[in-house]
């Protein structure tokens, strides 16, 4: 691994670490109760204000993905190789996983916490849903919501956006605006790092359940990719 590809790997585990503990962090520690916590609207914020701070802070050194459904994206789309795609999926997910442990440490230093009772923000569907919706409707969530950031991430960072320096306020206050209409389905991950690393913690059903929340993000990231290059900004309009 180079020098340039150290950098972006840091950069990535780092940033993927940042999400993770703030916005789990924002509902196992700062609490989804309204009155006595940041509720669901500071928990959407704790999100995107998290990938907004990162934007600024490694998006000149890796591009700020934090996330495996947009770097697959961005290889389907060509912006990436798949070589430097796979290299971030690994720090990502290794920053998520650190990010879970540090959130863990820090709750379990609380009395009367408990892992299976309070969780680390997991995500899941059916019985492991915050509203016990289905898995049909978390698997369309999924897909939907990661189909729609990635188009906002596939715009603001097009060389044809005159707003390009704005784009990680625009990625951010996206992904707060889907976990606003999410968070009572699945949690809301859009992110399979995001996933892995609570549910390697909590294990038992939230393992079980990972697959829908590694694959949905992944085709609607894939999905999104295909729908902009070809829909929408064409092949001649990128000349």
């Amino acid at each position: 691994m180079n020098t340039n590809f150290t950098s972006k790997f840091i950069a990535e585990m780092i940033g993927t670490m940042v999400l993770v503990l703030m916005g789990c962090g924002s509902a196992v520690i700062a609490g989804a109760d309204g009155q006595t916590g940041v509720g669901l609207l500071g928990i959407s914020f704790a999100f995107g204000l998290s990938v907004i701070a990162m934007a600024y802070a490694i998006g000149h050194i890796s591009g700020c993905h934090i996330n495996p459904a947009i770097s697959i994206s961005m290889a389907v789309a060509g912006r990436m190789s798949w070589k430097e795609a796979g290299v971030y999926i690994v720090a990502q997910i290794l920053g998520a996983i650190i990010g879970a442990g540090i959130l863990y440490l820090i709750a379990s230093g609380k009395p009367g916490y408990d892992l299976i009772n309070n969780g680390l923000g997991q995500n899941g569907y059916a019985d492991l849903s915050p509203q016990k919706y289905s898995l049909i409707s978390g698997a369309v969530a999924e897909f939907v919501f990661t189909f729609i950031f990635l188009l906002v991430i596939l715009g603001s960072t097009s060389t044809k956006n005159i707003h390009g320096g704005f784009a990680g306020l625009a990625i951010g206050l996206s992904l707060v605006l889907i976990h606003i209409v999410g968070i009572p389905v699945t949690g809301v991950s859009v992110n399979p790092a995001r996933s892995i690393g609570p549910a390697l913690f909590m294990g038992g059903g939230s393992i079980s359940q990972l697959w829908m929340f590694i694959l949905m993000p992944i085709l609607g990231g894939a999905a999104a990719a295909g729908v902009y290059n070809f829909l929408i900004e064409r092949p001649e309009l990128r000349k």
